[in-house]
Formats: C-alpha cells, sequence, structure tokens
C-alpha cells in the first residue's frame, strides 16, 4: 500500500539520476507524506485538524 500511494498518487514512477543523496531524500519525503496520507481517515476520526 506505501507504494501504492508514492507511484499512483504522487506520481513517482521513474527516478531520474540526480546523486544518491537528493534521490534518497525526496523518497523519504514521498513516504512520510504517504503514511500521512494512509492515517488521514484515523487522524480525521480522532478529531485531529486536517494541516
Amino acid at each position: 500500500h506505501p507504494f501504492h500511494v508514492v507511484k499512483n498518487l504522487f506520481g513517482h514512477r521513474r527516478t531520474r539520476y540526480r546523486g544518491l543523496f537528493k534521490n534518497e531524500a525526496q523518497l523519504f519525503t514521498l513516504f512520510g507524506l504517504g503514511n500521512r496520507f494512509q492515517a488521514r481517515r484515523t487522524l480525521l476520526a480522532q478529531g485531529a485538524r486536517p494541516s
């Protein structure tokens, strides 16, 4: 499921070589956002404000 979110919803299909550090940073960011995206229902059900 996390790969579905990153690939299909965020559009990260192929990686252009920009250096290992930049590619790694982008993937860490996308997977962090993907975790937040998947937890949104739980957070909203608990009464958290969406940001």
